[in-house]
């Protein structure tokens, strides 16, 4: 059998469709037999009398109309409606002309012959081409597993996946599951439906591998649900991409992703209001610095959106402002200028800003490891804080219209020179706001954003692919997550907001333990937490205790009391205290001139725990 159908599959497409001919015109005067006996009761009986070579004139007929109406153009494995159409005309124009035939010739064509031979050559043609495609298939996937797969979700999505699913040689759907009651035990298409409790006992003893939902327009709280209902099986959880992201409908298989845990964790996205996204950007001039990084990138997505007149993206990375510049370029029509610069240069700053006539200024750039800005305190103030200072000179320098700060939650009585370096830089807008009337200076601050450079995220997902263990800094630490979108666009309606010197605040949601969302993204890859109490299990969680500067607990507030509600339900706005201008002024310039010296360390940390609520030097900060 495999000298035949190896030979065979990998022929030549000419060759395959000769073959296809050859079986035809050779079953078709059997066929044609089969007809005058059954209609005359005769097994002797003469086939297609008074004619010379009668059989032979229906099977050229009948070959002829299968050729022109371009069924042997099919590839045997594509079986669908318009094969099925092609060979229903051809059987249509077949039966036609042997009525002509019979018309115009001496042949002996009874009325019901033509009739029968066209329900047995189109019953023919379509057997035959499903035994061969049976045939190859199951030679080919004899030595390949196919994955079984479980399909959550029978509505029109899950129905299109399961007869992609059906036709792959790596996946094999085994059944639906579905919430709705009244599908329960029903058939849709060769697939049976099971509610959830049933489906729980059958996935073990069917031995799937795999869940998919597909289920495109249930919103997070309810896949976060299934999720969680699904979780004590331990198998692997797939998803079909939201029905935004699936743009004509059409279901693939390349649509078929691991569930991401950044759905998971953020919350659904309030719709924005249009006239704050566009107030700061449409027909204006932006600029955003740190454009290459994890928000700085995302913003400039969001801005192009909005229809800018001119986007200028300035990033000292070479590559990261090579990449957001390569992808923006692709996808929008706006016209984008790349600048590399540093935001330590205030003269190419107000530069940059005085030939473009720049109206509006996001500055994303800063630090924000922890522990490297630890590690390296002087660095980590002369960007984080004298760069902001720098840029906010900048823009006020030459008239921008509106200077936002991308600042942190951990600026919030800071445990670290990170967090410290970022509510420096905020004290120093707004001593600039409080003297400044033509530009309008906000502050946005915001937690952890799921899938930057900085987050968990990423890091669990490369050590869950080696195998563990994950790191974990402590059991209990705990974080405020919130996608890199949704984010972008509240600070893009924050800004819109401001009057001067505002400190807004993002509402981040419920605080996420470390340690669960580690375990919720083993799980999601089909496997199982290696606890301390025994050794089943596949990936082991790891603590590696807190490291220099790290807070079990995050906060968004100084001051819970001086806050108040905006127009927007998911930002605050809060008043805090903040210092004189001309104070913070001298201890940022004296910053500038800092060298790596333990003396300069040691005065810069001393300023820091003057000016910054809460914070304490670690004794682990070190010269570098």
């Amino acid at each position: 059998m495999n000298s035949i159908i190896l030979p065979l599959s990998t022929a030549p497409r000419l060759v395959k469709q000769g073959v296809l001919l050859a079986m035809d015109f050779l079953i078709f005067p059997v066929l044609v037999w089969l007809c005058y006996a059954i209609r005359l009761f005769n097994l002797a009986a003469d086939v297609v009398p008074n004619i010379p070579f009668g059989p032979l004139w229906v099977t050229v007929i009948a070959t002829l109309m299968l050729f022109l109406c371009g069924v042997y153009q099919f590839i045997v494995r594509t079986f669908n409606e318009a094969f099925i159409t092609k060979l229903a005309f051809a059987t249509t124009l077949t039966v036609f002309f042997l009525y002509v035939l019979a018309y115009l010739t001496p042949a002996f064509i009874p009325m019901s012959i033509p009739l029968m031979f066209g329900f047995m050559m189109f019953a023919w043609v379509w057997l035959s081409r499903s035994i061969i495609r049976f045939i190859v298939r199951s030679h080919f996937k004899s030595d390949v597993p196919r994955k079984r797969i479980a399909i959550y979700g029978a509505g029109f999505a899950g129905q299109q996946i399961a007869a992609l699913l059906g036709k792959s040689d790596e996946h094999f759907p085994l059944f639906f599951i579905d919430d709705n009651l009244s599908l329960s035990d029903q058939m849709i298409g060769r697939l049976k439906v099971f509610n959830a409790e049933q489906a729980i006992k059958l996935l073990k003893k069917e031995m799937v591998d795999e869940v998919l939902i597909a289920l495109p327009s249930v919103n997070r709280q309810r896949k976060n649900e299934i999720i969680k209902f699904l979780e004590p099986t331990h198998l692997k959880i797939t998803e079909l991409p939201s029905l935004t992201r699936l743009v004509d409908g059409n279901v693939q298989i390349s649509d078929i992703q691991e569930v991401d845990i950044i759905d998971l964790l953020g919350r659904d996205p309030i719709p924005p209001v249009p006239a704050l996204l566009a107030k700061n950007i449409d027909q204006k001039v932006v600029m955003v610095t740190g454009a290459g990084g994890s928000i700085g990138s995302e913003l400039c997505r969001q801005i192009v959106k909005n229809q800018p007149k001119l986007l200028i993206l300035y990033e000292v990375t070479e590559f990261a402002l090579y990449q957001i510049d390569k992808e923006l370029s692709q996808v929008s029509t706006i016209q984008i200028i790349p600048i590399l610069g540093t935001v330590l240069d205030q003269q190419k700053l107000e530069r940059v800003i005085e030939q473009y006539h720049v109206q509006t200024v996001y500055h994303a750039a800063a630090y924000k490891h922890v522990p490297l800005v630890e590690c390296n305190p002087i660095a980590g103030l002369k960007n984080n804080a004298v760069g902001t200072a720098f840029s906010l000179n900048a823009a006020v320098n030459q008239g921008v219209e509106t200077f936002v700060l991308i600042s942190t939650d951990k600026a919030v009585r800071p445990t670290n020179v990170m967090g410290a370096s970022k509510r420096l830089a905020e004290l120093y807008c707004q001593a600039v706001a409080e003297r400044e009337n033509h530009t309008q200076i906000s502050i946005v601050r915001f937690g952890n954003v799921l899938g930057s450079s900085g987050s968990v995220v990423p890091l669990f997902k490369q050590q869950i692919a080696k195998g563990g263990p994950i790191t974990v800094t402590h059991p209990d630490v705990t974080r405020y997550f919130m996608t890199i979108p949704e984010a972008s666009q509240l600070v893009i309606q924050a800004g819109a907001m401001g009057k001067g010197g505002d400190v807004f605040l993002l509402d981040m949601g419920q605080p996420v333990r470390i340690q669960d969302l580690a375990r919720q993204m083993i799980s999601l890859s089909g496997l199982k937490v290696k606890e301390h109490a025994n050794h089943e299990g596949d990936i082991e969680i790891k603590y590696t205790g807190l490291r220099p500067g790290e807070k079990l607990y995050e906060e968004l507030l100084i001051d819970q009391d001086n806050t108040e509600d905006t127009a927007h339900s998911r930002i605050l706005r809060s008043y805090e205290k903040h210092y004189p201008l001309d104070e913070i002024l001298n201890t940022i310039h004296y910053i500038n001139e800092l060298t790596a010296l333990e003396k300069d360390v040691n005065w810069v940390l001393d300023q820091l725990e003057y000016y910054v609520d809460g914070y304490q030097r670690s004794n682990k900060i070190q010269v570098n």
